[in-house]
């Protein structure tokens, strides 16, 4: 029986997967760890909750008194504030996830989970149309979250060389979508037209909540070792995206939106500057193959499935 610590276990995404690891019968203990409460009303029948940082230099121990043999590590700075400064982002996303990696060695545990993402690939001009586990991880070092996405996978390379008792499963995750999903990417779609870049498509390859929960349940019970791209079938470009929401897309020249993001950064009108332009226009697209023919496990929700879910969500709660 497996008994199990999700990381971040109380945030969007851990919330989630602690609710489908407690469901399930191969499970016989389930920790969330964050640093914040569960939301009232969430809580799990059946689930520990513990309040500690990843940071913290005792998780190894927490680990070893819990009797933890398999670790979810979900914990991260996804959607910085306005005044979140880079090096506590670090400090959460590449310190934070070294330490977990560090308390599993030292509490014996043998399986981790962890969630990538595909901008470890990073952001780039001449990435390929379709990006798959054998492509470089190029993670891009002006674009915070895709540079610690590729360190902490460089962490995870030496480990598995000099570490091969803890196994591995990594989750490249293309952008996750669910009912109440909110972060700068949705933010986008939330603008009466939607911005973009001229001479780019930007695709956006989307993954459902539920299927990322039930993905990582599978590699928690059946010890499926490997890295794998975590998304729905299909892409949908900003201009599908715009005929979808029956809105149209203002195109903006590539030097005037880089000349406009610098100018609202240093005027404090947004945390982002020129740097997000490649995210804007250089978007890593996910092939899921491996997800299905080795992992064995097909989303349930295509790109445009899983897009219309979240509309749909969003007219309900009377959000356009």
């Amino acid at each position: 029986m497996t008994r199990v610590c999700v990381t971040g276990g109380n945030g969007f995404l851990g919330s989630a997967v602690v609710s489908r690891l407690a469901a399930d019968p191969g499970i016989s203990h389930v920790l969330s760890l964050d640093i914040r409460e569960p939301a009232p009303g969430r809580e799990i029948d059946g689930v520990e909750y513990a309040l500690a940082d990843i940071g913290a230099p005792y998780l190894g121990t927490l680990l070893a008194d819990n009797r933890i043999d398999t670790v979810v590590h979900l914990a991260a700075i996804v959607n910085p504030g306005r005044d979140t400064t880079q090096e506590q982002e670090f400090q959460v996303d590449v310190t934070g996830s070294r330490n977990v990696l560090a308390a599993c060695l030292e509490a014996g545990v043998k399986h981790v989970i962890i969630s990538s993402s595909g901008a470890a690939y990073g952001y780039h001009a001449d990435n390929a149309p379709w990006l798959n586990e054998s492509h470089p991880l190029r993670g891009n070092d002006e674009f915070a979250y895709s540079r610690h996405k590729r360190l902490v996978e460089e962490e995870l390379a030496r480990l598995r060389r000099e570490h091969p008792e803890l196994g591995q499963t990594v989750f490249r995750i293309g952008t996750i979508l669910g009912e109440r999903v909110r972060n700068q990417i949705t933010a986008l779609f939330d603008a009466p037209r939607l911005l973009r870049v001229a001479g780019s498509e930007s695709p956006f390859v989307f993954i459902w909540e539920q299927d990322v929960a039930d993905a990582m349940a599978r590699a928690v019970v059946t010890g499926r070792s490997g890295i794998f791209n975590v998304a729905g079938d299909g892409a949908l470009t900003v201009r599908e995206i715009a005929g979808l929401m029956g809105k149209r897309t203002l195109t903006v020249p590539a030097p005037l939106l880089a000349a406009g993001l610098w100018l609202g950064r240093k005027l404090r009108l947004t945390v982002h500057g020129p740097e997000q332009l490649r995210f804007l226009r250089y978007r890593p697209v996910l092939d899921n193959t491996a997800l299905k023919e080795e992992f064995g496990f097909t989303p349930t929700r295509t790109s445009r499935e899983a897009f219309l879910e979240f509309r749909a969500a969003r007219k309900a709660a009377g959000r356009g």
